[in-house]
């Protein structure tokens, strides 16, 4: 397994270097897979270079431990400009750094082959393993300059020698199964979880991959397969990309977990799963990770680094099983939607009109399809490739037009876009906090990201458009779209960590992953119903000075997320007249509950009136103004065709009264009580009269005959 030059846990203050070209190109930036930052003359490029071309320079790599040391990776410069890398170097090895053995073949110094391009990592591994604590490459042969990024191979034969490190080793107790899955295992460790807890486990998928894989999802509740009035639902999801192993194996091992301390009886797993209904997806995408992990077993170290890259999803293994950019295949969520850069905020249409069969992937269509069924309140998706967690708006909107604005020429674009806040930032930033303070190192940035400087202001969060700015997340979308309040957890600089890692990295995330789920258990909840008791769905709950609105459920229970404090909230449907309270929230983990009861209102009535009207408006007539003759003309076409309609009525009933009576008597005819032309006014329809415009007309007469009062 990697000793952790990539994931960080080899500390810069471990990496030495013989010299180097300035700071920027340091030792500590020689880790496989580094990323140079924007400006590749700062202080944070992609390799550590040394300061000339002698062959006496030198990379060392301290593991403060006795280790057996079995190959190392090497990998070029990542840089736009430049062409570096190392393509021949020798080995040394030693136990106090001043004493080096440099690794033979028998007869002389064994030489390793090295790199053909700057991004392709290659692995170079020892025919038979050295064991020491010190590892140096001396390069002999690069083309360019000296750089060099490096990942060395080992497993450590004794325990620390750091005791600080040592405190920090963790050795979890959990009986689990602590290894990689590939889809078929997945699958049936899922149904070993769900034959074990039956009654309180499902699976169930949301649709199939493009190539034809299902996405498997875990429901873990007291009451699996139904929404129960009342209980929030949870989602965490991972595998966005297929190269993200570690989101993938917490999920499974988390699966294991609820369900051996559920029937443990631990009190904190069994009142989470009957108070929640927790939704686990482990594999956004299953053909990604199949590509992914086939790679890693083989041990095709060229395509291996073609599929991981580094950083924010660049070559990541997209739902199509291609490589995709930079850009996560959960930017297709809002493009679908139409939902451009810089459009209105707050809009919830989730239709899919307009889009045709191959604008959009298939597990796009999937998870919104999910989203939609499911009324989510709170998640997660959990990714790799930094260490933090990342909270909405993850888009960057400009900035809004003032009169300076106008002078400006058409195509002057702002060099900073305005990063405008949610109006639920307070609560982001405290269920952020409440996953990253609860991590066993999320909060130590005193080491830097794993690309570049510390970016979360030491509290390992921050929102996405000030860090990593793009269009269409999930985050985004499910904020926008639905009423779920999603976050983005990057758990490592590791995308895909060693078996042997998994240990680890569990106990450093269980207890995040808890603690991040029981937040969805503060705010307000409550059940909003008529006054006959049935539950009104798709109600509107308006919090008073935050403008993000949610809705009710099929059941008409709802849930909304907010911070300790007094709120006035409405809640609002059609054909209801609103109700208004003041709910108080405390600090203590339990949502208060805020039931709403509405009285109906009698606007649908107006509105029906209103379209049997045709829409227009009813004139209303002001007391004491005299009708001009225009209005006087008006008034009088319509008694006499409502006259006209009225006596049609009344001959069409007598005519089927006598034909029930006397089928061979002849219709009798009734002249009108005064003299009317045809010809003289144009009637309004050519048409018989129908029921509904009787009853149109009738509802008409009211008003026209309070007119006539009232004048």
């Amino acid at each position: 397994p990697p000793i952790g030059l990539e994931s960080h846990r080899i500390e810069d203050d471990q990496i030495l270097a013989s010299s180097m070209l300035r700071h920027g190109l340091g030792a500590q930036r020689g880790r496989l897979n580094m990323q140079a930052g924007t400006n590749e003359d700062d202080f944070f490029d992609g390799a550590w270079c040394a300061e000339d071309d002698s062959r006496a320079h030198w990379l060392e790599v301290d593991t403060r431990r006795i280790t057996m040391f079995t190959g190392v990776i090497t990998q070029g410069r990542d840089s736009q400009i430049h062409d570096d890398f190392v393509t021949s170097f020798y080995v040394g090895f030693s136990n106090d750094s001043q004493h080096w053995v440099m690794y033979s073949n028998g007869y002389e110094e064994m030489m390793f082959y090295g790199n053909v391009d700057k991004d392709t990592p290659v692995l170079s591994e020892f025919p038979e393993p050295a064991v020491a604590r010190y590892i140096r490459i001396y390069p002999q042969r690069w083309n360019g300059s000296l750089c060099l990024r490096l990942e060395v191979l080992g497993c450590p034969l004794s325990a620390v020698s750091s005791y600080y490190t040592q405190q920090n080793e963790v050795t979890s107790t959990d009986n689990l199964d602590f290894r990689h899955h590939s889809y078929k295992d997945m699958r049936q460790l899922m149904k070993v979880v769900n034959e074990e807890c039956p009654t309180i486990t499902r699976i169930y998928n949301i649709g199939k991959s493009s190539r034809g894989l299902k996405i498997y999802a875990m429901e873990v509740s007291d009451n699996p397969g139904e929404h129960e009035t009342g209980e929030p639902e949870f989602r965490y999801t991972a595998g966005l990309h297929g190269n993200e192993a570690l989101g993938r194996e917490l999920l499974l091992l988390l699966m294991q977990f609820l369900c051996k301390e559920y029937q443990d009886g631990n009190p904190r797993v069994r009142g989470l799963v009957t108070d929640t209904r927790i939704h686990l997806i482990p594999s956004l995408n299953p053909d990604g990770y199949e590509l992914a992990h086939e790679a890693v077993r083989r041990q095709q170290v060229e395509q291996w680094s073609r599929m991981w890259g580094a950083g924010m999803g660049c070559g990541a293994v997209g739902w199509d099983g291609k490589a995709v950019g930079c850009s996560p295949p959960s930017s297709q969520l809002t493009t679908a939607l139409g939902w451009p850069q810089g459009s209105k905020l707050g809009t919830r249409d989730v239709s899919e009109k307009g889009m045709g069969p191959g604008a959009v992937a298939v597990e796009t269509r999937a998870v919104m399809a999910w989203m939609d069924k499911n009324p989510f309140v709170l998640g997660a998706n959990l990714q790799g490739g930094e260490k933090l967690v990342s909270f909405p708006f993850d888009m960057a909107r400009p900035s809004p037009p003032t009169p300076a604005a106008a002078t400006r020429p058409l195509d002057y674009e702002d060099e900073h876009s305005e990063l405008q806040e949610t109006p639920d930032h307070g609560v982001f930033r405290w269920l952020a906090i409440s996953y990253a303070s609860a991590h066993l190192t999320m909060t130590e940035t005193f080491r830097g990201g794993c690309h570049a400087p510390d970016v979360t202001n030491a509290m390992g969060i921050v929102q996405g458009a000030k860090w990593h700015p793009q269009a269409g997340s999930m985050n985004d979308f499910s904020y926008l779209h639905t009423n779920c309040l999603e976050l983005s957890i990057y758990l490592g600089c590791d995308k895909f960590p060693h078996e042997s890692e998994l240990q680890q990295e569990w106990e450093n995330n269980k207890e995040s992953l808890l603690t991040f789920m029981e937040q969805i258990h503060r705010g307000i909840k409550g059940v909003v119903t008529d006054q006959q008791g049935e539950p009104i769905a798709n109600a509107t709950i308006v919090v008073g000075g935050i403008n993000h609105n949610v809705r009710t459920a099929s059941s008409g229970d709802y849930w909304r997320i907010l911070n300790p404090g007094e709120y006035r909230v409405s809640a609002r449907a059609e054909g209801y007249n609103p109700s208004v309270k003041t709910c108080h929230v405390l600090y203590d983990i339990g949502a208060t509950q805020c039931n709403f009861v509405l009285s109906r209102s009698n606007w649908k009535r107006i509105r029906e009136i209103m379209a049997m009207n045709g829409n227009r408006p009813i004139r209303r007539v002001v007391p004491g103004r005299p009708m001009t003759p225009r209005e006087h003309l008006r008034l009088r076409m319509r008694l006499r065709h409502r006259m006209r309609l009225r006596e049609q009525m009344r001959l069409r009933r007598l005519n089927a009264t006598m034909a029930t009576s006397s089928p061979t008597a002849p219709p009798s005819t009734t002249a009108l009580p005064f003299p009317f032309s045809s010809t003289a006014y144009m009637p309004w329809s050519q048409e018989p009269p129908t029921a509904s415009t009787w009853e149109m007309d009738t509802e008409t007469e009211v008003v026209t005959e309070l007119v006539t009062e009232t004048e």
